[in-house]
This record gives C-alpha cells, structure tokens and sequence, in this order.
C-alpha cells in the first residue's frame, strides 16, 4: 500500500512539472487612428526646437541681423527741417546684448557744393539696462564724411528702446556727433526716434529665447 502510494505521489509530481507555463502576454500597443497621429506629427513638427547655425553653443545668447531706420534731427543747427534732419540706416548683427553694426546716411537733407552731407560710420551698441520690453542702449561710433571738410566723424548716443515684438523694436535716441577737419572743428547734438527689425526665425530657439527675455524681465 506503501509503495502504491509513493508511486502515486511521484507521477503526479512529474505530471505537474512537466506542464508548460504559459509565458506573461505583452498588453498589445494601442494602433493610433490615422487622423490623431497626423495631428501629433505636426503638433512635434510645430515645437520651437530649431536650432540656427548661427547660435551660440558655449553661453546660449542669440545671434541674429538687424536692420534699422534712424531718423535723426539736429537740435543745435540753424535752419530750417531740410538743413537739420538727418536720416540714416543701419545694418548689422546682435551677438547677445551687443550690437555690431554699419550705418550709412546724411548730416541733413542739403549739401553746399563739394562739401557733401552723405558718411559711412561702424557703429558698436550695447545694452546696459533691460526689464522686459524696455531696454538701455549706448552706441560709440566712428565714421568719415565723403568729401567733407571736416571729414573725420565720431559719435556718442544713448537710446531709450521698446521691444514692441520679438522682431519689431523702436527707440527714442539722442546723441553727439563730432567732427575733425585739419584746420577746423565742430560737434553737433540730435535728437530722434528708431525703427529696428530683428530676422529672426520662426520657430527658432533665439527667438524663443527672446521672447522668453520679453516676458520675463530678465
């Protein structure tokens, strides 16, 4: 009976091991209908992750062109709007919070005979002060006035600038400009207002990192 038994027992043993354990199932992916998963690529496509050849890597700051339209008006000179307005622009490249630029334009709308009004002038900007759309420029410039008298140019400005967009921007701006002639010279003081248009990519981390600047005050 003994032995009956222990066989018994072991059959069974050998019986129960030898079943094959069915593994665990993977819960199968749900299938996303086709209208969804074109709606989430272009979501992703949609995302400013951008990245411009012309960003700084090593400290992250924007790069980006600029161009813009100053519309300066002598306050110290005689005569009347013509002899005293004087207009520029400018072009050239932001590298964080400075400014490199190019400027070309007229002294005033009128030249007397060969002495002409028109120069070419490097001009340097750097942002001093920003707190959210407001910021503080000063620019140092240095230039030469073609066939002038007084031929070599320098000038001192500060702005006052509003950050109407991410790509727009205008500015109340006075300054000096001083000339140097070799038997005379004289300095000029002005007044006026700036147009500036930044290109800037869409959907690009310096713009973002603009905005971010924008609403954020820092």
């Amino acid at each position: 009976m003994k032995i009956l038994f222990t066989l018994s027992f072991l059959f069974t043993t050998v019986y129960a091991f030898s079943q094959n354990v069915p593994r665990a199932q993977t819960a199968p992916k749900p299938v996303i209908p086709h209208a969804q998963n074109k709606a989430l690529q272009n979501k992703i496509a949609n995302k400013d992750t951008v990245i411009e050849s012309d960003t700084s890597k090593e400290n992250k700051e924007p790069r980006y062109f600029y161009l813009s339209v100053n519309t300066n008006v002598l306050v110290n000179a005689k005569g009347g709007f013509a002899k005293r307005f004087s207009p520029s622009v400018e072009f050239g490249r932001t590298y964080g919070i400075f400014d490199i630029g190019l400027a070309t334009g007229t002294l005033n709308s009128l030249s007397s005979g060969s002495d002409t009004t028109r120069y070419l002038e490097f001009r340097p900007t750097i942002n001093i002060f920003s707190k959210g759309r407001f910021a503080e420029a000063l620019c140092l410039g240095g230039g030469y006035v073609f066939n002038g008298k007084q031929g070599l140019m320098t000038e001192i400005c500060n702005s006052i600038n509003f950050n109407i967009s991410e790509k727009v921007a205008v500015a109340v701006v006075q300054g000096y400009y001083y000339f140097d002639g070799t038997n005379s010279s004289r300095n000029a003081q002005y007044m006026g207002f700036s147009f500036t248009y930044n290109f800037l990519k869409e959907h690009s981390v310096n713009i973002q990192r603009k905005k971010k600047a924008l609403i954020s005050g820092s």
